[in-house]
């Protein structure tokens, strides 16, 4: 479905913000994406959405070569992706069903499947008693909700979350990412980046790890299959890892039963021999 194939991309500034990726994301996959400020991770989402182009290599959506893209498609090319923004971005002279109607309306989608398909979504995200509040009425974890219901009311094949839990509190965040996660599991591509490692480490998903514009990190997640082997998953944090030697102060916590164990004594170091399955993120 998303194809990198020896993509980097150089600002007109000389930041070099993205070098070599080559990544391949399948129809109805969850990718976390995970790196530290600055790493390239809202770049790679750009070029995505066709914000920004690639300096080399191509983008492949859908079988669709993003460098012979035509400016007067990227708007057909963005109908088939649901946004997910950290700062909501919502109108707030609207009401919510407004909000979300709006996504509807902008496509040219008629008025009678404006008012079935609106309150379908509002309900899928549990907020169909709130059709008729302003933003301003709503906490934070509503409107997010709402931005969700937003991205999910066309029926995109893929959603695009970039930091969606950067403005709730812990326990919302959790119910963003289940919400998330849900709509994955009907068939939804789902790419989310994110700080919040104890979310990717609970969810188990593929992580995406970026550092200084490279993918450093690739690792699938996934539930835990029947007679589940406590060696198979593992989530390595350690800060500055990319020149980090000597690994023997970190630690490795298994994602299924939380269970942490000192590299140094449980695998022996110069370097540590980890597991197959290690998640590398930072601090």
């Amino acid at each position: 479905m998303i194809d990198f194939l020896n993509v980097s991309k150089t600002y007109p500034n000389g930041t070099h913000a993205l070098h070599n990726v080559t990544l391949s994301i399948d129809k109805g996959e969850f990718v976390f994406i995970v790196g530290a400020s600055g790493a390239g991770k809202s770049t790679f989402l750009k070029l995505i959405m066709h914000e920004e182009t690639t300096t080399e290599g191509e983008i492949i959506i859908n079988g669709n070569k993003l460098s012979k893209m035509k400016r007067r498609d990227v708007p057909y090319l963005r109908r088939h992706m649901g946004i997910v923004f950290q700062d909501f971005r919502l109108i707030e002279k609207m009401t919510v069903f407004d909000n979300v109607a709006f996504a509807m309306r902008a496509v040219g989608e008629n008025t009678a499947t404006i008012k079935k398909r609106v309150p379908y979504v509002l309900n899928l995200v549990g907020l169909k008693d709130k059709m008729k509040n302003k933003p301003s009425e709503l906490s934070g974890g509503e409107q997010q909700r709402v931005s969700l219901a937003r991205a999910l009311v066309n029926n995109p094949e893929i959603i695009i979350a970039d930091e969606p839990t950067g403005n709730v509190d812990p326990e919302l965040s959790h119910e963003i990412i289940e919400l998330l996660n849900e709509i994955n599991a009907m068939g939804t591509t789902v790419l989310v980046v994110t700080h919040e490692h104890e979310l990717v480490r609970e969810f188990h998903q593929r992580v995406v790890t970026i550092d200084h514009g490279k993918v450093i990190g690739d690792t699938g997640g996934g539930i835990a299959p029947s007679g589940y082997d406590s060696d198979d998953d593992y989530t390595l944090e350690y800060s500055e890892y990319e020149e980090d030697i000597d690994l023997t102060d970190d630690e490795i916590t298994d994602n299924y039963d939380g269970e942490t164990y000192d590299d140094e004594d449980d695998y022996g170091d110069d370097p540590p021999q980890y597991p197959d399955n290690v998640v590398i993120v930072p601090d």
